[in-house]
């Protein structure tokens, strides 16, 4: 696992992230029914907490979604917080995703595609993009090493574009000044 000193615990958003969006009744259909397999009681708890969580866009930590719940409802538990998370990833609902600075985010798996991340290791900013040719070249290696690729997730980790053109003209963002 990378770990960045510098990168704060919580990623800036990038204005090019996708729009919040409230969950269509057979995504949350499709959530019930997990539950249900999995012997477990359905609640307005875990209702109200994926809403909020398809309500927020971008990627969110269980922290922050459980301020975003706690906002709507007081009595939803952290632990609930976290079980639904976890309910949302094993029902393919949602995918958790770590930048590098030990803590776990979420992002919804829901009629979005495929895409790949810059991660700012100055100030936090993730980018989300998609490239065809990138996905031609992952191809194109797996063939030639006789590899059937299942999933992947390419993570690219640098400078944004503010705090590269900070550095190159001598000034440093705030938290990397001595």
């Amino acid at each position: 696992m990378r770990t960045n000193l510098n990168m704060p615990s919580r990623p800036k958003s990038d204005s090019r992230a996708p729009r919040a969006r409230h969950p269509s009744d057979a995504v949350l259909s499709r959530l019930r029914q997990h539950i249900v397999d999995r012997g477990l009681k359905q609640s307005r708890q875990r209702d109200l907490i994926a809403e909020a969580f398809f309500g927020t866009p971008g990627h969110v930590s269980a922290d922050e979604l459980v301020g975003r719940v706690r906002a709507l409802d007081s009595g939803v538990s952290v632990a609930t917080v976290y079980r639904t998370l976890k309910l949302l990833g094993e029902s393919g609902l949602a995918s958790p995703l770590d930048f590098g600075d030990g803590q776990t985010r979420w992002e919804s798996a829901v009629g979005r595609a495929h895409h790949d991340h810059l991660i700012c290791t100055r100030c936090g900013v993730v980018v989300e993009f998609a490239s065809e040719r990138i996905e031609q070249l992952q191809s194109r290696v797996a063939r030639r090493h006789g590899f059937t690729v299942e999933s992947h997730r390419l993570e690219l980790y640098g400078a944004c574009a503010d705090c590269g053109s900070r550095r190159a003209s001598g000034v440093e963002p705030e938290e990397e000044r001595p």
